[in-house]
Parts: C-alpha cells; sequence; structure tokens
C-alpha cells in the first residue's frame, strides 16, 4: 500500500511552486542559489577554533556572487565548460561554497571529495567522473600528486590570486531543471560506490525538507553539522541553505564533542542538524549540560531509543530521525513543521515527505515513482544494470535495498538493509533491533551485529562491541549483553558470540560497514 504524506494544501501548493522553479527549462543553478538574494545578507558562518576559542566569520551572498563570477573566467581559462566535471577536495571552507557557484556559473558539474579520502578514494572518483580539473586546500593537495593527468588549484595564494585577476563572468549557463549540478558518488555500504547525477530540479526537493523536515524559520540559528563531501551535509548544509537564502554554520575544525558543545552555546543555535554518531557521543560526554534548541535532527542510521530519551532533558528538545538516500535525498521524516508533524514514536522514521509517495515492495521501502513528483533519481552514471535493479519492471517503484515495515497509522519503520537481514531458523532479524538493545549496556559506546553462516540455524547472530574507556571486554561482560538482548529484546535473537573491537568499519560519512564485519 502506498503512504503519502498528510494532505496539506499548503504543503503541495509549496511543492508545486518549487518544482516551477528549480525545474524550469530556463532554471539557472547560479542565480537561484546566491544572485537572486540580498547581496548584504548572511549566506554563512564560519567557525574557526584556536586553543578554547572560537573565531566567526560572516559570509555575505555578494561576497559568494562576487567571488564566483570570477572564479568562474579562471576556470574557463583552464578549459572548464559546460559539462565538464570538476573535482573539489576541500573542507568546511568559504572556497568550496565559491567553488561550486563557480562551477554552477558555467553550467560544469561539481564532485564532492571527502577529505578523509586517501589517494586510491580520490582517483575512483575523479576517474569515474571523467574530471582532470580539482580544486582542493594546502592540507589535501598532496594526496593529488599521484595521480596523472590533473590541473589543480589550491585555496590560498594560488586560488586568490586566479579570482583577483579574472574579470567577472558576464552570465551565467542556464542548464535547465533536468542539467546536472553535481555528481556525488554513494558512500559504499554494500559495494562500490556508484556515481549519482544531482540534477537542478532536485533543489525543490532540497528545499521542501529545510521547510517541511527540519523546519528551518528566519529567526533560527541552523546548524547542520555534516560534511559537505557527503549527501546530507551537501544537500542540506550547502545546497539547501542557499536555496532558500538562510545561513548555515560551517565549522572548520574536527568534531568532538566539547567543540560542538561550545559552538551550539556560544552561537546559540536553535535548529540543529546532525549524523546519530554525533548525538552518541555527545549523551556519552559531560560536556553537554542543558541546551535550549528548538529543533534537533538526525539522518544517516536509525537513531536507538537511549539517544531519543537523553535528548529531551540535555537539548531541550527531542531528536527527530529522518531517513533517505543520496539517490533522492531525504523522504521519510519525523517532521518539525507544524502542518506535518506528528507525536514522535521511538524507532519510527516518520511519514513521507510533502511530494513523496511511499510504500512496502517485496519487503523493502519503496518510492511510489508515479506519485511522487519531487522523485529526481534517474539512474547512475554509466551503470543501466544497477540502474535496472532499483526499479521495478514497470518503473513505477524505486526500491532502497533497506528493509522496513510501515503501520496502519503511515509510520515507516527501518529494519536493515536488504542484505543485511539476517535469517535465522527461518525468522528474519534486522540487525538494528538488537543494536538498539545492546547500545543501552552502560559499558557499549558503539556495536553493530551482522549474520554468520551456521549449519543448522543458517545463520546466527554476532556483535561486534566498542567499550568504553577503562573497562575490560571479557566472558563476564559477553554474558550479560547476551542476557540483555535475551530479556530486552527477544530469546532468540541474542548474539552467540561477542567480538569486543577497538572500532568499527565504517564508511566516511559514519555508515557501518557490516559487509567488512561478515568477511572477518
Amino acid at each position: 500500500m502506498t503512504q503519502t504524506a498528510p494532505a496539506q494544501h499548503g504543503a503541495d501548493a509549496d511543492v508545486q511552486a518549487w518544482l516551477e522553479i528549480f525545474g524550469s527549462p530556463e532554471a539557472d543553478a547560479a542565480t537561484l542559489l546566491v544572485d537572486r538574494h540580498d547581496p548584504d545578507s548572511v549566506a554563512f558562518v564560519t567557525v574557526g577554533v584556536d586553543g578554547d576559542e572560537l573565531t566567526t566569520t560572516n559570509v555575505t551572498y555578494g561576497e559568494l556572487a562576487a567571488q564566483s563570477r570570477r572564479l568562474a573566467t579562471a576556470l574557463a581559462g583552464l578549459g572548464v565548460e559546460r559539462g565538464s566535471r570538476v573535482g573539489v577536495l576541500m573542507g568546511k571552507r568559504t572556497e568550496l561554497v565559491v567553488t561550486l557557484l563557480a562551477l554552477a556559473r558555467l553550467g560544469a558539474v561539481y564532485i564532492p571529495l571527502f577529505t578523509a579520502f586517501a589517494t586510491p578514494a580520490i582517483e575512483m572518483r575523479l576517474r569515474g567522473g571523467d574530471a582532470t580539473v580539482v580544486v582542493t586546500e594546502p592540507s589535501q593537495a598532496a594526496k593529488l600528486e599521484p595521480i596523472d593527468g590533473l590541473t589543480t588549484v589550491v585555496a590560498g595564494e594560488q586560488f586568490d590570486s586566479l579570482v583577483a585577476q579574472s574579470d567577472p563572468i558576464d552570465r551565467s549557463v542556464a542548464v535547465g531543471g533536468d542539467g546536472a549540478l553535481i555528481l556525488l558518488f554513494t558512500s559504499g555500504t554494500t559495494g562500490a560506490p556508484k556515481g549519482v547525477p544531482v540534477p537542478v530540479k532536485a533543489l525543490a526537493s532540497f528545499v521542501t525538507y529545510m521547510r517541511y523536515g527540519l523546519d528551518v524559520s528566519a529567526d533560527d540559528v541552523f546548524w547542520n553539522a555534516a560534511d559537505p563531501g557527503w549527501a546530507y551535509g551537501l544537500y542540506y548544509g550547502i545546497l539547501g541553505p542557499l536555496a532558500i537564502g538562510r545561513p548555515n554554520v560551517l565549522l572548520q575544525a574536527g568534531f568532538t564533542p566539547e567543540t560542538t558543545a561550545k559552538v551550539l552555546t556560544e552561537l546559540g543555535v536553535t535548529n540543529f542538524a546532525a549524523a546519530p554518531t554525533v548525538y552518541r557521543s555527545l549523551s556519552k560526554s559531560s560536556a553537554v549540560d542543558g541546551f535550549g534548541l528548538r529543533r534537533a535532527s538526525s539522518a544517516g542510521e536509525p537513531l536507538t531509543p537511549d539517544v531519543i530519551d537523553w535528548a529531551k532533558q540535555a537539548l531541550g528538545t527531542e531528536v527527530r530521525d529522518h531517513y533517505g538516500q543520496t539517490e533522492h535525498g531525504m523522504f521519510i521524516n519525523n517532521h518539525w513543521a507544524d502542518e506535518v508533524r506528528r507525536p514522535l514514536i521511538p524507532s519510527s522514521m516518520g511519514q513521507p515527505m510533502p511530494g513523496f509517495a511511499a510504500g512496502i515492495v517485496d519487503g523493502q521501502i519503496a518510492i511510489d515513482v508515479p506519485a511522487s513528483p519531487l522523485m529526481w533519481f534517474a539512474g547512475y552514471l554509466d551503470a543501466p544494470e544497477k540502474t535496472a535493479a532499483r526499479f521495478t519492471e514497470d518503473r513505477r517503484w524505486y526500491l532502497t535495498g533497506d528493509t522496513g515495515r510501515v503501520d496502519d497509522d503511515g509510520n515507516f519503520y527501518f529494519s536493515a538493509r536488504d542484505d543485511d537481514v539476517i535469517i535465522m531458523a527461518g525468522y528474519r532479524i534486522g540487525p538494528f533491533d538488537v543494536e538498539s538493545v545492546l547500545i543501552t549496556h552502560p559499558s557499549v559506546v558503539d556495536v553493530a551485529v551482522v549474520g554468520r553462516p551456521d549449519d543448522l540455524r543458517g545463520e546466527v547472530l554476532e556483535a561486534f562491541v566498542v567499550v568504553a574507556d577503562g573497562v575490560v571486554g571479557d566472558d563476564a561482560l559477553e554474558a550479560e549483553l547476551q542476557q540483555l538482548v535475551k530479556t530486552g529484546f527477544a530469546a532468540h535473537a541474542y548474539p552467540r558470540t561477542v567480538h569486543f573491537v577497538d572500532a568499527l568499519p565504517k564508511t566516511p560519512s559514519g555508515k557501518i560497514q557490516r559487509f567488512i564485519l561478515r568477511r572477518q
């Protein structure tokens, strides 16, 4: 059965209006993202960390517009033109945004490269996208040296000189709503990364999420802490804020609970979005001692119930879980906007967002494509077979590859990646259900559950557990954890073996790579 967002005339009208703007054949991404906004308005607040002190700098739309016009001219001089793909290997800095906008002015395509990548991962994405120009920063430039055939622009003296010495481009290229803006590669949770072309019309979906999923208001101090090298940070930390004209915070430092708490306090953040691992780390830290957040949202992996319970007092609000993928952005959410907000049900990821309809097909969470005007994914780059596997034969349904269920009230629940489901003696067990119990143990900092082949039962469960500092992972703790699952979830679903490890294998965006654990 297909489930749609609750009928709201205002939301439906908004979706239609945004589709007309961002999906227009004349859509010009640079105009839509920067030129149409008040040049004196703040677009981003960059935050540096100097010892115990934070330093903040406001970046206006006028500054972004002026610099991106000049950089577009410089990049054109390097051979970048409409349809060219350009890699961008930078952290959360102003030059990243300027580069994205300069490429949009040329009708070129931006390939985000996460700064934690090693050279082989970078090269795979550049080769896959047929990119020969890369814009980077000094701390990352050495990673590009072993890759043949690249032209690099490095933030700092070279970047600034190109901008200063170039005349502003006369006008931007309008590639239209179907024209590519981004080429983003999937995280590779279950296999090799795949290239996802993101068209300009996807901005309509991103704006809908900013409005109805996150409820970013004109009075909010908004901070999406996710890295722009990945979908959630790029879609809703860079593109979404630009499209709605609301500033985001760009923290130019690595994550620690202490720094995060300091930014939340000193900048007066009221609307916060981050990955579950951020909330989990904050919940284990003494640095968090009560905040006054208006909204808190999570995406990337399901939230465990203990984090939801902790947040109400520690953050001043509940954390609402949202669900999506690189291929289409967020589309099932515990929405924050008044018009579509429902009471939070722990472990539920919510209901379809306005502009989307969803259901369960062959056990998988699926998007009803004809009933989802905001669905923009058309296929992977140069991968027709992988694209076909994502859709039913009649192309009506997009299959996420994630198993789940939906209740009678239209609330969706995540179970597992389709190939992560454990079938033991005929029982289908989602790793998330068991992990949600194990993480409640005070000695457990992080956990992943996988299936292991078994001659008798088909599969049995094994857990990989990271324990807190000072805790010894021994037979006694293993027995405690097994009993915890028996009493907290189901007697048959306890892990037959508990492995105590220093860390779990994860993608750079924080998703557990269970396929690696299954090989061990």
